[in-house]
């Protein structure tokens, strides 16, 4: 990785580990390694969605071209989201892709994937089964969620 790309994702690492707001909406983040490349992201079920009360956790790999390419990203806890991978873990997000631009910060990023959370977009699904679901049975796909991904209510 090359040094602006460090100093800035050390930078951007900070904001996120610092950041009041960001710690209310429930985003967390643990470095992995010195040389900020791997990082495990932890994100709260945002608040009146069918993930409500649940943990999740990504992956988060920063390639060596960061800033100038996206960060790669995806869920490590089971989820049930059209836009997300049932398999994977991977997130159909557009700023992960072709909508990536170098201004975009690890901060933006985790904001736009718990907002994905809170609003799908079954019309551009990474998962087609959970798109169906989603958009013909809403009932099916809430219980199909909780069986899916464990979610302790408190």
């Amino acid at each position: 990785m090359s040094n602006i790309a460090f100093t800035r994702i050390q930078r951007e690492c900070k904001e996120v580990v610092t950041n009041k707001e960001i710690a209310e909406t429930g985003i967390m983040i643990e470095i992995l390694n010195d040389s900020l490349s791997e990082i495990k992201g932890q994100i709260r079920g945002p608040p009146d969605t069918p993930y409500q009360g649940g943990s999740f956790d990504l992956e988060i790999k920063i390639p060596d071209s960061y800033p100038f390419t996206p960060p790669k990203i995806k869920f490590l806890t089971k989820i049930w989201h059209p836009n997300i991978s049932s398999q994977t873990g991977t997130i159909c997000l557009d700023i992960l892709k072709d909508q990536w631009a170098a201004s975009l910060t690890l901060r933006t990023v985790l904001l736009s994937i718990q907002a994905l959370m809170c609003s799908p977009e079954p019309k551009d699904p990474q998962d087609a089964v959970v798109a169906k679901q989603y958009m013909s049975n809403p009932g099916l796909f809430k219980v199909t969620r909780f069986s899916f991904t464990f979610i302790t209510f408190s």
